[in-house]
């Protein structure tokens, strides 16, 4: 087992749908420049916007925005996963929000539609994400290398048994992609993505939107990279940019050997369904 540069791109995306993909290539550029060979972005990345916007902006996959993202993993030669974008006709009417995997060769290795949508009210604000989006009804691992991805989108972090599904299918890496609002974010962002990695002994990798617009705004940011001991590597400013660690999927290894507490799991009692 190797070492594996992995980077995180933190954007604030707006209306403007070529802009953004604008400002993702080139942060995705950079990193890559840096050595990342697997390189993430947030949810959302296509286009932030209300409701009626981002319905017409959004687009098939295969379609334009996979074009562009396709031929950028082919530049760089890395794997690069966009967060998520907003995927036209999921159900033929409401939208998928949905993550897709590129491998270096530009070619769709994986894509996984957001399966918890966030219906909330916070801070007086009403959300529902369900009038826009349709449910994801499948869970979705990548491998790469010796790195198994476990994918999710934002709001799927407050649901402890997906993660420890993702971890049963074999997920030594799990990914996050996110747009999580201030209000709620500045107090569970952190602990929530802290207690994914320490309870599945699993590295995170979450990638997060900052700023606005959009219903869930304004966003964190504070995109996080945190290893299987609940330690974080990496976590980037207030700002567009990315940050980058190594991660060694041999440290999960060992962390997994010297403290089994998978194997005294009482799946008599609580199974899990893979």
């Amino acid at each position: 087992m190797t070492t594996t540069r992995v980077a995180l791109v933190q954007v604030d995306s707006g209306r403007d749908r070529e802009a953004n993909l604008v400002e993702l290539e080139r942060w995705v550029l950079a990193a890559a420049n840096d050595g990342a060979k697997l390189i993430i972005t947030p949810e959302y990345s296509d286009v932030r916007g209300d409701k009626e916007w981002v319905s017409a902006q959004a687009t098939p996959i295969p379609g334009m925005v996979t074009e562009r993202f396709a031929a950028l993993a082919r530049q760089t030669g890395a794997w690069i996963q966009l967060g998520s974008m907003h995927e036209k006709g999921a159900d033929g009417q409401r939208l998928g929000n949905t993550s897709v995997v590129f491998s270096p060769d530009g070619s769709i290795a994986a894509t996984y539609r957001k399966m918890h949508l966030y219906d909330a009210v916070v801070n007086g604000v009403t959300y529902r994400e369900s009038d826009e989006f349709c449910h994801g009804e499948h869970l979705q691992n990548v491998q790469i290398g010796d790195l198994n991805l476990g994918l999710s989108i934002c709001y799927d972090m407050r649901f402890a048994e997906l993660f420890r599904t993702l971890r049963a299918r074999g997920a030594n890496v799990l990914v996050v992609p996110a747009a999580f609002n201030v209000h709620t974010g500045r107090d569970h962002w952190e602990v929530l993505l802290r207690a994914r990695a320490i309870e599945n002994q699993c590295y995170v990798l979450a990638a997060a939107q900052i700023g606005g617009p959009g219903p869930a705004m304004p966003c964190l940011g504070r995109s996080m990279i945190i290893d299987p001991w609940g330690t974080v590597l990496a976590c980037m400013p207030d700002q567009s940019g990315y940050i980058c660690a190594d991660i060694d999927p041999a440290r999960v290894a060992r962390m997994r050997e010297s403290l089994p507490a998978w194997d005294h799991r009482r799946g008599d009692l609580y199974p899990i369904q893979q």
